[in-house]
Order: structure tokens, then sequence, then C-alpha cells
């Protein structure tokens, strides 16, 4: 199992997608580092020798940012955010969505479990 960047890429599946497996490397980026290194995308990472893995390794630390360091990145343009107290860094603070999506029904997965608040009781007939 070839490790690029500190992530396992999974074997069995074709170079040009297991290296969508990195985070920060997506479809096109992907497509791009076997281009520049001359090795065909169809290819099963476990086919790849310990040269190519190793000039792909480099290239990707050379060239993009990924993992730890866009991980990093990520995080200071939000502490950013809410430093200067702008709508997306309110957003973020109170773990609302942050892009304009709906927020009196759904954003479930931001807002996490519902949390009920007991009605009040009818009013009794004399």
């Amino acid at each position: 199992m070839p490790r690029i960047q500190g992530v396992d890429i999974p074997p069995d599946k074709p170079t040009h997608i297991s290296l969508r497996y990195i985070r920060g490397l997506g479809p096109t980026t992907a497509l791009e580092v076997c281009g520049k290194l001359n090795i065909d995308p169809q290819r099963r990472a476990k086919e790849l020798t310990d040269d190519e893995v190793a000039r792909i390794a480099v290239l990707i630390d050379r060239d993009y940012l990924v993992e730890g360091p866009l991980r990093r990145f990520e995080g200071a343009n939000i502490t950013r955010l809410k430093e200067i107290k702008s709508y997306r860094g309110e957003r973020h603070r109170k773990n609302l969505p942050v892009r304009g999506q709906r927020s009196k029904t759904n954003a479930r997965t931001r807002k996490g479990p519902r949390k009920t608040v007991a009605g009040k009781k009818g009013v009794k007939d004399k």
C-alpha cells in the first residue's frame, strides 16, 4: 500500500483515483500530477514503483498545499474571519451554515440534534 504525505492510498484503484484520497488533491489536480510525471493515470497504485511513489511525493510536497499545511491554512482563515467579526465568522462561531443556506428548517448537520423546547399547556375550561 503506497503511502504519500502520510496517507495510505488504496492500492487496487487507478493512480488518479487513489491520489484523490490525499486532502487537497481533486480530480483535476490528480490527473495533472500524473501528467507532469509521465505516469499512466489508469495504472493501479500497487503497480507503481518505489521511485515513482517518491517522485509523486516530492512533486506534491513542492507544488501543492495538502494535508496538514492545508488544514492549518483553512483554520487560520476561519480564525481570521472570527477575529474581524465578519458575518461569515459569526456563522462559524455559532455553528450555523456559512454559505447562505436556509437554517429555519434543515441545517441539522451543522446545528446537531434537535433540542426540544417544552410547549405551553392547553388552557383549561371552567
